[in-house]
């Protein structure tokens, strides 16, 4: 007896595919954060290990970008499932904005460890240093991952492809925005303690 699909149920079919594929990366980048962390944490045995070095203060009002950007992202999914554009193009645009601001907030960061004369490479780095770069730039390798998914996601949105009943794009993205924040966060609290 043979059991036909209805629309519908493919349609939450492939959602959950789309969601378990985006679960799967995020194990797999997190697996790659604990091991980088696991190795910052073994090399500070080291003797050229910076006891005194402290974070950027430029790092603490991304962490609030980033925060932002994962408040917005959640609001505009919300907004859609109400069927309120305009408020989701105002919340994604925001989420833009904010993610932007994460970005140029981590560099000014690196600006501020280079001015106090801590350098990431070359005879003038420390090992602190060249794992605090490693670290922050594979974030952010990540951010630009999210980026993109985001300017497709405010592309679609202006075409008009999300509403009610469609979603699945702006859950998407929530879901690695969430992800991404939640990653910056371990890695700030972990830079902050244990450096």
């Amino acid at each position: 007896m043979e059991m036909t699909m209805t629309a519908e149920d493919y349609k939450l079919r492939t959602a959950r595919s789309y969601k378990l594929i985006l679960l799967f990366a995020m194990v797999s980048m997190t697996m790659m954060f604990a091991g980088l962390t696991s190795a910052y944490v073994v090399s500070q045995s080291r003797a050229d290990w910076l006891k005194d070095f402290q974070l950027p203060s430029a790092f603490y009002f991304s962490t609030i970008a980033i925060l932002g950007c994962s408040l917005t992202f959640h609001l505009a999914k919300k907004a859609i499932q109400k069927d309120n554009r305009s408020k989701t193009t105002s919340l994604l645009l925001a989420t833009l904005a904010l993610g932007i601001s994460f970005i140029v907030l981590q560099f000014v960061g690196f600006g501020q460890i280079v001015a106090n004369g801590h350098y990431f490479t070359g005879n003038a780095s420390s090992i602190t240093t060249t794992f605090l770069y490693v670290i922050v730039v594979v974030h952010l390798i990540h951010l630009a991952g999210g980026m993109i998914s985001l300017l497709i996601i405010i592309y679609n949105h202006f075409k008009q492809k999300y509403n009610s009943t469609q979603t699945l794009g702006i859950e998407l993205g929530a879901m690695y925005w969430h992800f991404l924040d939640f990653l910056w966060v371990y890695l700030f609290l972990f830079l902050y303690f244990f450096k």
